[in-house]
């Protein structure tokens, strides 16, 4: 058994490789429910797929050493050649994917050092995958783990403190570019949790006008209420472009929604007044060219910094506290880990005293065929009671033994004194 991770981040490939690698949660549905029907993941037992602005990670349990069915796998799901994926993506196996996935749990691992959405990012990506039914007793054990260890990092430190997600940092460029943001014309395109986070952000950065715009009015109005923010809907982009004196994107749409045209309509019937805008969607609302214009300033999540030095510098100083929190998560799910590697062992040893038991109570009973129902069946109690404390203390001592480098030895023993057969341990 090997646990994989493999995964492309903010760190290995541009904006315009991770929105095409980019999954919706349809489409991890989808591509889940290929396990287990033949196609192509022979060796995969369990997966977890985790898509975020800045990642797309799979991890697998696999009876292969070798990531080549995921590689094969991510680049058929998105129809993108092998050999334009394979220069950016990396691949963890076993312990180090257990580091890797504590770490990114507890925004170690971020653009954003110790940024708070990748956690519930985290713990969707394992809902999803009990829905589809791809999470064993492995994986779900891992992501729990992981999660647990992300909310003993942002409860136990002060790792999370003056939160800046690729949200707060939009807005903090956004307040950098415009002189007076109190008086500004903000424009946030969308109305889910990064457009919420982008809105709470700006109004505590002094923005007060604030207009949200998506799709549909219905679902910006929870926002709107909230924050006291103006609504609109996309069949008044043109209006809002011409308002705008900040424009954050973060739909969830699958392709740009703000062209070259509209933008530059937009700017001629403002010449002097600039444009700010900030694309924090993957994939990106914003066609790449508009930053082309005079008087447009655009920035995407490859252009974003952290601009939080004070903020940052604090996180960074709690590092130290939250790698002796996950040193101590992953020392449990090692335990866990090698708890499995005797499961098979005292699985036999079970089952090769329950068949002793059974074939010596035939006999036995065969040969007093005077005996009632009742009489047979204490006969058959008191096997089982005697069994069960017989076996009760190698299987006790072989459990606690799991977790410590003796457990080869012991293993090794018992198979001898009972006359096991030999186990594939996991």
């Amino acid at each position: 058994m090997h646990i994989h991770c493999l995964g492309i981040n903010h760190n290995t490939a541009s904006v315009s490789l991770r929105e095409k690698l980019a999954f919706s949660d349809d489409q991890v549905r989808s591509a889940l429910s290929r396990l287990g029907c033949g196609v192509g993941l022979s060796t995969i037992n369990e997966m977890i797929i985790l898509s975020t602005c800045n990642r797309v990670e799979i991890y697998a349990i696999s009876t292969s050493a070798s990531s080549n069915e995921l590689e094969t796998f991510l680049s058929e799901i998105h129809s993108i050649p092998h050999n334009d994926l394979a220069p950016h993506l990396y691949h963890h196996k076993n312990q180090e994917t257990i580091d890797h996935l504590l770490h990114v749990a507890a925004g170690l691992n971020s653009l954003v050092l110790g940024e708070p959405q990748i956690l519930g990012q985290v713990t969707h990506a394992l809902q999803l995958a009990r829905g589809q039914n791809t999470v064993g007793p492995i994986l779900s054990r891992f992501f729990q783990t992981a999660i647990h260890a992300g909310k003993r990092a942002r409860t136990e430190t002060l790792i999370g403190r003056n939160p800046a997600s690729v949200s707060s940092l939009a807005a903090s460029l956004a307040a950098k570019k415009v002189k007076n943001i109190s008086e500004a014309q903000v424009v946030v395109l969308g109305a889910g949790e990064m457009a919420e986070l982008a809105v709470e952000a700006l109004r505590k950065r002094g923005a007060a006008r604030i207009l949200v715009v998506n799709r549909t009015k219905e679902r910006a109005l929870a926002l709107g209420e909230r924050w006291g923010a103006e609504l609109s809907t996309f069949e008044h982009l043109a209006e809002a472009f011409e308002r705008a004196d900040i424009l954050i994107a973060s739909t969830g749409a699958p392709h740009p929604i703000v062209h070259l045209p509209q933008v530059e309509k937009a700017m001629q019937a403002r010449p002097e007044q600039p444009l700010v805008m900030i694309d924090i969607a993957v994939p990106r609302d914003i066609d790449a060219d508009v930053g082309d214009l005079a008087g447009v300033s655009l920035y995407d999540m490859d252009n974003l910094n952290a601009q939080l030095e004070d903020s940052l510098a604090k996180r960074s100083a709690e590092v130290p506290s939250v790698e002796s929190i996950l040193a101590e998560e992953k020392d449990d799910f090692d335990d866990f880990l090698s708890s499995l590697d005797m499961l098979p062992l005292i699985a036999s040893l079970s089952k090769q005293a329950e068949n002793i038991r059974q074939a010596e109570l035939e006999k036995t009973l065969r040969r007093l065929p005077e005996l009632d129902a009742r009489d047979r069946k204490r006969i058959e109690a008191l096997t089982q009671a005697l069994v069960k404390k017989l076996i009760n203390t190698p299987i006790r001592r072989l459990r606690a033994e799991a977790s410590n480098g003796h457990a080869p030895e012991y293993a090794t023993v018992t198979r001898a004194l009972f006359d096991l057969p030999e186990n594939p341990i996991l």
